[in-house]
């Protein structure tokens, strides 16, 4: 059953922390799960929580402080010693451990790694603190099991053994050779069903993927997702197993990525969340939102050009709203069907073919909407005839125009290297209504030749 806080939990956590009842609080939330007790913490003041915090064994501490919330957790880490970090540290795995370090100021950061006790677990650390945190360098555990080709399954097993001790799941049994470079994969049904005679080279199995240290982890996230893994080893420019990447990192890397695509379509160009400061929610809206003003000010002046139709023929400004929304909505569309294709690596085709699908999709759909259109203002809206045919040739020819540049404005950015997810947001939407109006006031003119 899931956990919820209630407010009796919170009231009675206050009384306990006011009256320095150690020995309840610890009996209180010992049983708790570590996600549980950072989700409370969240909801207490910075003096309660670390108040709990220091309480609480650093075995159970150090698993809250990675659940934590970024602002509490700087500002618990903030009032601990760098020994006091170092003995969180020390109960972490590397990549965890890592990515807590990084947050620290460069003096401080010098000095927990100075106070951690296990003199491996700190230079892993420091090669983890080496990598860009976007590369599977960076995202990677040091914790693995490897075993050698020449060795026999009775040594491979021994040394299993001792390798297991420091890994909380293990995953799969990596085989290298004598340069440690990566060799293949051992399976745990052959290693068990094998003479203990046998040497690991007979055995292992050669076909298996991996990444390398430089690997963006978005990649390493779609070859994982692919083909089903639930951990892929990284090694070097040498070819050497330095480390592997598990599925719970993965699934932090697609959150924050969803997250980033979705901002991006929103409208926001950086990563912000809804605490953050008025001045920087300002400073990642602004620009779109200026953007969005400044096509307003095309769009009036595009609108300007047509100045004689408003005399001539009023009712065509009556569907100015419909043309650009309409345009705005097709374009997003068929963007965002591009930007998911291309996150999940599902495109295929030649850009000329999906093209011509776009346009037959669109037009198909244009007629369908154009038609409707034409009876509902013709019998409901007792439009002039003339004017609902212009209505109709202008929002087919508007959703074809809208899907195409939907569809090759997020391939053109992909291709330039940049995040096809803008193109699903204001930037398409403001394109797109600039070119419905043009495109709906222009066979208009042509038509009734004002």
């Amino acid at each position: 059953m899931e956990f919820k806080i209630s407010k009796e939990l919170i009231q009675q956590l206050e009384q306990l922390i006011q009256s320095r009842n150690d020995v309840q609080l610890e009996i209180l939330l010992n049983d708790l799960h570590h996600a549980d007790i950072a989700e409370i913490l969240d909801e207490l003041d910075f003096d309660e929580a670390t108040y709990i915090f220091k309480v609480l064994d650093s075995e159970k501490t150090a698993e809250i402080l990675l659940e934590l919330e970024d602002d509490l957790r700087e500002n618990i880490l903030s009032r601990l010693s760098p020994k006091e970090i170092a003995e969180e540290l020390d109960e972490l795995e590397t990549n965890d451990a890592a990515d807590i370090i990084a947050e620290l100021s460069q003096e401080k950061k010098e000095e927990v790694i100075s106070e951690l006790q296990d003199v491996e677990h700190a230079k892993d650390i420091v090669e983890l603190l080496r990598f860009d945190e976007d590369t599977a360098g960076g995202i990677m555990h040091k914790e693995l099991v490897k075993v050698n080709e020449n060795w026999n399954v009775l040594t491979c097993v021994k040394e299993m053994r001792i390798q297991a001790e420091n890994i909380s799941r293990v995953h799969s049994i990596y085989v290298v050779d004598d340069e440690d470079r990566l060799k293949g994969r051992l399976s745990l049904k052959d290693l068990l069903t094998t003479s203990t005679k046998t040497p690991i080279r007979d055995i292992y199995i050669s076909k298996l993927n991996y990444v390398k240290v430089d690997t963006e982890d978005v990649e390493v996230a779609r070859i994982m997702q692919k083909y089903d893994l639930e951990a892929i080893p990284v090694v070097d420019e040498l070819g050497r197993l330095v480390g592997r990447i598990t599925i719970d990192d993965i699934v932090d890397v697609i959150k924050d990525e969803a997250d980033k695509d979705y901002q991006l379509a929103a409208g926001i160009s950086q990563d912000v969340e809804a605490d953050d400061s008025i001045l920087e929610l300002t400073k990642a809206r602004l620009p779109w939102l200026v953007l969005a003003l400044l096509g307003g000010f095309i769009t009036v002046r595009v609108l300007g050009l047509f100045e004689g139709a408003m005399v001539q023929h009023g009712n065509l400004f009556f569907f100015t709203p419909l043309i650009a929304a309409m345009a705005g909505n097709v374009g997003v569309q068929s963007s965002a069907i591009i930007v998911q294709g291309l996150a999940n690596d599902t495109l295929s085709g030649s850009l000329f073919n999906r093209l011509i699908k776009e346009v037959s999709l669109s037009l198909l759909n244009g007629v369908i909407l154009a038609s409707i259109l034409f009876l509902g203002s013709h019998f409901l809206l007792n439009v002039e005839f003339i004017i609902g045919i212009i209505v109709t040739i202008a929002l087919v020819s508007v959703i074809i125009i809208a899907s195409l540049i939907g569809t090759f404005i997020p391939l053109l950015l992909d291709k330039f290297g940049i995040d096809p997810a803008l193109a699903t947001g204001p930037f398409i939407t403001t394109s797109n209504d600039i070119c419905g109006i043009l495109i709906y006031f222009s066979i208009a003119k042509l038509i009734l030749g004002f």
